[in-house]
């Protein structure tokens, strides 16, 4: 019964997380310590990374219809992304729970600080051109055109982080991408969440076969497909509302959700 009251719990987890690009791995990883308050960091992230790759699929194919990805760029932040979330997903063993959780809310509670207290960054216009700036030109599916100019190898070295950081912590990634995208980036914020979400499937699912092939999985697989069935769906209504959402409220509510729930990280880990 505890199984099928994942599934509703997983459309919540996957229509938020599309909505604001972060795969809803920041929110997923505190319930599971929740939920199971006995299991084993490794299992906790192998669960999350899982989820998170399963709503990343099916948020990045609703984002492709819409046409809102920014492809060369993905491809390239994404094969960075790799290197660090293998790592990533072997150290996860290397942390005890208490400290594991005390990590989590510290990084989580700084981001959402470092998010809302920010002026939320160019917003995708365009900066004076140097060299070394790469130039983006994207035209949605309802004609709406994005002209924007980033640093190429700034990308490279934030995703190499990101994955690390996404993997050890089963949080997906998202939540530092997306702020790093618009503010470090100057990518406009849907495209930037959009192209969150194809990084994401990309190196969630490098991460889940570290764990896959651990073992990480095996003893959980029911109620990750459960998650995994709800985010799915949960997914597709996230890129849905992104049309009807500003993008400073986007930013806005993920350092929000990010502050509460790091608290609450923070409270579990030191009570």
């Amino acid at each position: 019964m505890q199984i099928l009251w994942l599934i509703p719990l997983g459309f919540v987890v996957g229509a938020y997380g599309t909505l604001i690009g972060a795969g809803g791995g920041f929110v997923l990883v505190p319930l599971l310590l929740l939920l199971y308050p006995h299991q084993s960091p490794e299992t906790i992230t192998a669960i999350s990374l899982a989820v998170v790759f399963f709503n990343a699929f099916s948020g990045s194919a609703a984002y492709a219809r819409m046409k809102r990805i920014d492809y060369r760029s993905g491809l390239l932040f994404a094969a960075a992304t790799i290197p660090g979330a293998v790592l990533g997903a072997f150290s996860t063993e290397l942390f005890p729970r208490r400290l594991f959780d005390g990590v989590l809310g510290v990084v989580l509670v700084v981001i959402a600080f470092y998010l809302y207290v920010r002026p939320f960054g160019n917003g995708g216009k365009h900066r004076e051109h140097k060299p070394g700036r790469t130039i983006g030109n994207l035209v949605e599916a309802d004609g709406t055109t994005h002209a924007y100019s980033f640093n190429p190898i700034t990308g490279v070295v934030l995703s190499l982080f990101v994955g690390f950081l996404s993997s050890l912590l089963g949080i997906g990634g998202g939540i530092i991408h997306v702020p790093a995208l618009v503010q470090l980036l100057d990518f406009p914020v849907h495209i930037a969440t959009a192209t969150s979400h194809f990084i994401l499937a990309i190196m969630a699912l490098a991460g889940s076969a570290v764990h896959l092939a651990n073992g990480d999985l095996l003893s959980v697989i029911k109620p990750t497909a459960a998650l995994a069935v709800g985010v799915v769906i949960g997914a597709q209504l996230g890129a849905r509302l992104s049309n009807r959402v500003r993008g400073v409220w986007i930013l806005r509510g993920l350092a929000i959700a990010l502050g509460l729930v790091g608290i609450r990280v923070l409270i579990l880990a030191f009570s």
